[in-house]
C-alpha cells in the first residue's frame, strides 16, 4: 500500500484515540498516586517499569493480537486496510506483529517515558542532564522517521521491514 501514506495516518490516528482511553484510564488512578507522592520511594526505574507495564505493554499487545487474528488494528479496518506477509500476502502470526508493534509503538514510548520521568524528576533537583535531552530527541525523531518512510521509497515503514510485513487494502 505504497501509495496511500494519509490513509495509513488516518488509521494510525484511529488507533491512538483507542490508546489514549487506556491511557485516561491509567492516569485516574496514576496522577493522584504521584501528586500525593505515593510513588516517591519507587524512584526513576521503578516509574519507568510500571509504566511500561501498565501502559506499554498491554498496548503493544493490543496491537499484536488485532494484526495477527483479524489482520487489522481498529483504525486500519475502519479504513479498509490490513497487515500482511510481504512475500506471500499470508496473514502475520503473533511473534512477527509483536515485532512490528514494540518497533512501531514499544520503543518510542519507552524512550519517551524515560525522558519524561528522567525531566520531572531532575527538575525537582537540579538541572536536566544532556543525555536526557538526547533522549527526548531521538522519542521524537524516531516516529518522525516512520511517517517520512511513508512518503518515500517502497513506502514501507522500518518496523514493516523489520517484521517483512505491509499494509494493504483489505
Amino acid at each position: 500500500m505504497t501509495g496511500r501514506p494519509f490513509a495509513r495516518l488516518l488509521a494510525w490516528l484511529i488507533d491512538w484515540l483507542c490508546v489514549l482511553g487506556w491511557v485516561a484510564v491509567t492516569a485516574v488512578v496514576g496522577v493522584p498516586l504521584y501528586l500525593t507522592g505515593v510513588t516517591a520511594a519507587v524512584g526513576q526505574v521503578g516509574l519507568n517499569v510500571i509504566a511500561t507495564v501498565v501502559t506499554v505493554v498491554p498496548v503493544v499487545l493490543w496491537l499484536s493480537v488485532s494484526e495477527s487474528s483479524r489482520q487489522a488494528t481498529v483504525g486500519k479496518r475502519v479504513r479498509g486496510m490490513k497487515v500482511v506477509d510481504a512475500a506471500t500476502g499470508a496473514p502475520v502470526s503473533f511473534a512477527r506483529a509483536l515485532v512490528r508493534n514494540t518497533l512501531k509503538i514499544g520503543v518510542p514510548w519507552l524512550i519517551g517515558h524515560a525522558a519524561a520521568i528522567a525531566i520531572v524528576g531532575a527538575s525537582a533537583e537540579a538541572s536536566v542532564p544532556p543525555q536526557v535531552w538526547v533522549l527526548t530527541a531521538v522519542a521524537y525523531v524516531l516516529p518522525l522517521s516512520y511517517v517520512v518512510s511513508l512518503f518515500i521509497g517502497s513506502g514501507r515503514t522500518p518496523y514493516d521491514l523489520a517484521a517483512r510485513t505491509v499494509v494493504r487494502q483489505a
